[in-house]
């Protein structure tokens, strides 16, 4: 069988052919990212970070671009190809991300670093380079966990509750400016309906979570499945005795951490101690 030859050249991957077809269809209308906002009422900073596929956007604002440009239900097509896209992602984490994206509610604790859905782009391509990622493939994972944050976002999202050890919060970042924004980006995403966030005193002491990372999603079909993570590997698992055992270990850790209200002070203070940059 002969090898298939390329039409259009157009980019494979559905995040990057989204953002792609975004790009050229302002540019064809000959519009500005400022002069799209104001015609379209939104900021025109979001438009920019959907062309570099910072994030995908919501689908009210994808179904305006489409109206926009006259290209009805193709845009809208072409972000649900980028939402439901898992190949962005490394092998070894596409079945957690298919479930993770169906899932109706997750536990997380975080005990090194702050989860996947609460990163910016700055801590996550930090996190993501001092684990060997370079490159374009660097490049490719820092935009694809960017995309994993559009899980919270919006009416349906599903609640997200983590617990987050005081050694995340106490480990920032070498970039002063990019820490300050992932605090700040905490505190706003805390405030959002469906998302708890604690604190887990260094006071606590030893428990039952100190190994690894770990995630607990609530699945449609009643059942709960866990993904616990160190720094060299992840691991799924869906035997009902060792989820089990590690909610019960989870519920312990909670009982421990400080309240949402207290976990905002805690959070407002960390970001208070950040040195401001001497430019400002």
């Amino acid at each position: 069988m002969p090898t298939r030859r390329v039409v259009t050249g157009r980019s494979k991957e559905p995040r990057a052919r989204f953002a792609e077809e975004l790009r050229s269809l302002r540019t064809r209308r000959g519009d500005s990212l400022r002069q799209l906002g104001e015609r379209l009422g939104w900021d025109w900073s979001l438009f920019g970070k959907m062309e570099s596929g910072e994030t995908l956007g919501g689908p009210e604002v994808v179904q305006a671009l489409d109206q926009y440009y006259g290209t009805p239900g193709l845009l809208l097509a072409l972000w649900e190809l980028a939402v439901s896209d898992q190949t962005q992602f490394r092998e070894r984490y596409r079945r957690y991300m298919a479930l993770e994206a169906e899932a109706t509610s997750l536990w997380h604790f975080a005990v090194s670093v702050l989860p996947g859905l609460l990163q910016t782009p700055g801590y996550a391509r930090e996190v993501l380079a001092a684990g060997g990622l370079k490159g374009e493939e660097l490049d490719q994972q820092v935009e694809a966990r960017m995309g994993r944050r559009e899980l919270l976002a919006g009416e349906d999202a599903p609640p997200f509750r983590t617990i987050l050890s005081e050694a995340v919060l106490r480990t920032p970042l070498r970039d002063a400016g990019e820490w300050r924004r992932q605090l700040e980006y905490l505190g706003e995403v805390g405030e959002r309906a469906g998302v708890t966030i604690h604190v887990l005193p260094q006071s606590a002491g030893l428990h039952g979570l100190m190994g690894a990372a770990v995630m607990f999603l609530r699945l449609p079909d009643g059942r709960t499945v866990a993904y616990t993570e160190n720094g060299y590997r992840g691991e799924l698992i869906e035997e009902n005795g060792p989820v089990e055992r590690l909610q019960r270990a989870y519920d312990a850790v909670r009982d421990l951490a400080l309240t949402p209200a207290e976990s905002r002070k805690f959070v407002l203070r960390m970001l208070e101690e950040v040195p401001c940059d001497p430019s400002i």
